[in-house]
């Protein structure tokens, strides 16, 4: 699916796009309310997200961190600027354009699993592909599931799994439409320490061994520890672009 992209006002200000970003931000504002209830949610953020990289978002309450996750996956529009996925500017796609860009193109992994409980491991993996009416890459299914450590839970409901063994499931649906980015909302936020370690270990996985992008919001500076790049959010804006952080690294950009 291929789509024109639209110029906006101001679009040429900002720096072009370079080849190797999956997702990239051109003058970014989100704003909510108007006159004494605005609030300006992110503040003409110019950003690159590059293939095969795992990047995490932190700040503290109120910093924009979700606003921009849910921005440039297209569950939320930005109130100027341009959003590209793969070079495709989400603004001026029709809603239905946007629906199948999400399903086909982004993979989402929640705090809460959102399995369904009535079916087994297997076909929960395989629902995206169910929905979009298209038939699984057997290779590729079988390369996720191996990943991630789920041959032998299958043929398990969810009630039957672990919380981890539940979360690679939803990991590996993710995965399985091969989307060009993944983006995780506060993965391990419901999850304890091992169990967050588990998911992160995935993460890492699906971007080291699978050749994966992903993009996680998280408000825990070990988690964003694990990731290549963590940007650091205040005030609507980035505030720190750190490369390979450490947890004390991350202490220091006063989350």
């Amino acid at each position: 699916m291929s789509h024109t992209t639209i110029p906006l006002p101001g679009a040429a200000d900002h720096p072009s796009v370079p080849p190797s970003a999956i997702v990239s931000l051109r003058g970014v504002s989100k704003v909510y309310g108007s006159e004494e209830t605005r609030v300006v949610a992110l503040d003409d953020v110019d950003v690159d997200f590059l293939q095969g990289r795992f990047t995490a978002i932190m700040g503290p309450s109120g910093s924009g961190k979700s606003t921009m996750l849910h921005v440039l996956a297209g569950l939320d529009t930005a109130s100027s600027g341009r959003v590209e996925i793969e070079g495709t500017d989400l603004v001026g796609l029709s809603d239905d354009e946007l629906t199948r860009l999400r399903r086909d193109r982004i993979g989402f992994v929640f705090q809460s699993f959102n399995l369904v409980p009535t079916l087994d491991a297997r076909a929960n993996i395989l629902l995206p592909l169910k929905l979009a009416g298209r038939h699984p890459d057997q290779s590729w299914f079988e390369e996720v599931v191996a990943t991630l450590g789920l041959q032998d839970r299958l043929s398990h409901r969810p009630s039957e799994l672990s919380g981890g063994q539940q979360q690679r499931v939803a990991v590996a649906r993710a995965l399985v439409m091969r989307p060009a980015v993944i983006v995780a909302d506060e993965p391990t936020g419901n999850l304890d320490s091992e169990a967050s370690r588990e998911v992160l270990a995935l993460l890492r996985d699906a971007v080291d061994h699978l050749g994966q992008s992903v993009i996680m919001v998280t408000h825990d500076a070990a988690s964003a520890a694990a990731a290549d790049r963590t940007l650091v959010m205040r005030d609507g804006r980035i505030q720190a672009d750190l490369d390979h952080p450490s947890v004390e690294a991350l202490g220091t950009v006063g989350l």
